[in-house]
């Protein structure tokens, strides 16, 4: 989806694929037919926006067989799709039952992960549409803190300026832009908006930026005004961001809210959580574990890291931080030059919900994708984008 901002520049809407899982070629085009499509038929749209994830082996085939590369681009066009921007988080695996930590391998300080973005960079080059010069990539944010020591950073930060590298040659051969953003996440060695201006400034090129994920801002608790100024005063480019919404309690001490933030408890996903203290940010690795006792302090509200469907808040006792979003897109679009002109809502846990709220079927996701989409579009409108054809 298509906006023209009062600036007269187009800000593009699109919803991510990584809630389809798939690892390889064959199962992305099957994601075309059997999800994308449908979304863009219940959105009665001629043309819609996808952030498509590629997988490792996905991203591989696509980049050594030009064939194949062309055949994604019919087929994209043929159902009405475009992209603009990809997902370069997760690198396989992240429809497994079990996911978790592993999310976060490799990292930057390993050279599959420059191999891949780099995969990613010239896949994304070929896909973009005829009339678009500039795409954008999110990633890793450097790695989880834990395994990340000062030899393991200097030899990300050695890797993110090879990648610079790359893409500017790749924007001498193509005529197409390519940038990645930096993904800031709760636990990993940049966690916030703040953490991300050191290491991008030492880098030092505006083609490596930031990737605002309105849920991982959120669930740290910062203020979206604050940390986008603080952005724009480090001239840290906003590569694109991400639309989401963290899961929120505002009473963590009262039992019955600890129940229904039980329901939320799953096996696949990292659930990060977090709270606000006198003493500063305090927090949890997973949700199950800030509810066993007094692990976590209860006197303010907590935010756990699952991204609830933009459109339907949890039930009370429980409600979402959609608030936060609408805040930051004010900030990211609202004023009179955008921030940033790649927008994506990011959604993949539909599945990870607690069973009653799941949907049983393709058509039920897809009318939930499509609701979500029609969220987002109705907020860019309010703050004066006009939906193009």
């Amino acid at each position: 989806m298509r906006f023209r901002h009062p600036d007269g520049s187009t800000v593009h809407l699109a919803y991510c694929t990584n809630v389809h899982p798939a690892e390889t070629l064959d199962g992305v085009l099957a994601q075309l037919r059997d999800h994308c499509e449908p979304v863009r038929r219940r959105l009665g749209r001629d043309r819609l926006g996808i952030g498509l994830w590629l997988a490792k082996d996905a991203a591989h085939a696509l980049v050594t067989d030009p064939s194949a590369l062309r055949g994604l681009r019919i087929e994209l066009d043929r159902r009405g799709l475009e992209v603009v921007t990809l997902n370069g988080f997760p690198y396989e695996g992240f429809g497994a039952e079990e996911v978790k930590y592993r999310v976060y391998k490799p990292d930057w300080a390993d050279p599959e992960r420059l191999a891949h973005t780099t995969d990613l960079a010239r896949v994304l080059a070929g896909l973009l549409p005829d009339d678009v010069t500039e795409g954008s990539i999110s990633t890793l944010p450097l790695a989880w803190r834990t395994a990340y020591d000062g030899e393991r950073a200097a030899t990300a930060m050695t890797a993110l300026g090879t990648l610079a590298e790359r893409l500017d040659a790749l924007a001498e051969l193509t005529g197409r832009s390519i940038r990645v953003g930096l993904e800031p996440e709760p636990g990993c060695t940049v966690e916030t908006t703040a953490d991300a201006i050191a290491p991008l400034n030492q880098i030092g090129h505006d083609r490596i930026g930031i990737c605002v994920d309105t849920c991982h801002l959120a669930t740290s608790f910062e203020d979206p005004h604050a940390a986008l100024d603080a952005l724009t005063e480090a001239r840290v480019p906003v590569v694109k961001s991400q639309l989401s919404a963290a899961l929120h309690a505002e009473h963590p001490h009262l039992p019955e809210v600890r129940e229904a933030l039980a329901a939320f408890d799953e096996p696949r996903f990292l659930h990060q959580t977090r709270t606000a203290t006198a003493a500063g940010l305090r927090g949890t690795d997973d949700l199950g574990e800030a509810l066993k006792g007094d692990t976590l302090p209860d006197a303010s509200p907590w935010r756990a890291h699952f991204h609830v469907p933009l459109h339907a808040a949890p039930a009370a006792p429980l409600t979402s931080t959609l608030p936060v979003l609408k805040s930051a897109l004010t900030r990211l679009v609202g004023g009179p030059h955008p921030l940033t002109r790649h927008l994506e809502v990011e959604t993949y846990t539909w599945q990870a919900l607690p069973p009653e709220r799941r949907p049983r079927t393709r058509a039920q996701l897809a009318e939930g994708i499509a609701a979500e989409l029609t969220l987002a579009r109705d907020l860019l409108t309010d703050l004066g984008l006009k939906e193009l054809p």
